[in-house]
């Protein structure tokens, strides 16, 4: 349910953002993303084998 609320929250801010103008507060392309999707993969790798 969590996962959710923010995906919506996160729909929201990005309308928000758009109508006034605004820079989103991400990166604006696929591979930007993907290096967030990373960095957190990775942090979430060495937790769990450590």
């Amino acid at each position: 349910m969590t996962i959710v609320i923010s995906f919506l929250t996160g729909i929201i801010l990005g309308i928000v953002f758009s109508l006034l103008k605004l820079p989103i507060p991400a990166p604006p392309n696929l591979a930007g993303v993907m290096g967030i999707v990373g960095v957190y993969t990775g942090f979430l790798l060495i937790n769990t084998l450590f």
